[in-house]
């Protein structure tokens, strides 16, 4: 998989590299500022970028800036964004650009490199991948009516939703049944007026997306 990278730290940079070329990864790319970001996709055309949220010369959301001009000019580009603290609103801008192959994780991710590279290969493949603290801060935060409805049950599903967790996933981690599970996320999609014919896996983003257009507000 054709990879870029963008993170100014030399450390993490090259540990990222390393362990994604481990993996199988092709990093074809790995720069230090936006506009090394955006250059090494129009040079390589890749099918995933790494981007840290802050990047210079001011530290504030360069990184971030560049992946959405990433999604508008190549949007079959899956992106992953890292960033040092949770901010929500970096989360929000990207997924209402597009619901589909995006990821936003906290660097502390990448310490636990076997589900890092998993998150990177469901974004790659279409799906979204949302860091548990930004989706627990939203949770928390988020005041919607709607969501108000939700059990706490529910809402624990909901939150493994966001971090990008299937259905097997889910049970798995909560020790119960797929078809329990099925079952608390039609209960979710009813209680967030999403209707199937928004489809099954967009209504999963649209779940989330309900929360993280408030905090946009």
């Amino acid at each position: 998989m054709r990879t870029v990278i963008a993170e100014d730290s030399v450390l993490l940079r090259a540990g990222l590299t390393k362990v994604l070329e481990t993996a199988g990864f092709e990093v074809v790319g790995a720069v230090d500022d936006a506009a090394g970001l955006l250059a090494a996709v129009e040079e390589h055309r890749p099918e995933l970028v790494i981007a840290d949220v802050r990047m210079p010369p001011t530290f504030t959301d360069e990184g971030v800036r560049a992946a959405l001009v990433v999604r508008r000019q190549w949007p079959e580009v899956a992106i992953m964004v890292l960033s040092q603290y949770v901010e929500e609103r970096y989360a929000a801008d990207l997924l209402s650009q597009q619901t589909s192959a995006i990821g936003y994780l906290l660097k502390d991710r990448v310490a636990d490199v076997e589900s890092f590279l998993e998150s990177l290969r469901r974004v790659a493949g279409g799906g979204t991948a949302l860091d548990p603290e930004v989706v627990a801060q939203l949770l928390l935060r988020r005041q919607d009516t709607s969501l108000d409805r939700l059990t706490a049950r529910e809402r624990e599903v909901l939150g493994l939703m966001a971090e990008g967790r299937s259905n097997t996933g889910i049970a798995e981690l909560l020790v119960i049944s797929e078809s329990a599970v099925a079952k608390h996320i039609n209960g979710i999609f009813a209680k967030l007026d999403l209707s199937s014919s928004d489809g099954g896996d967009h209504r999963r983003v649209l779940a989330v997306l309900r929360f993280l257009d408030g905090e946009r507000a």
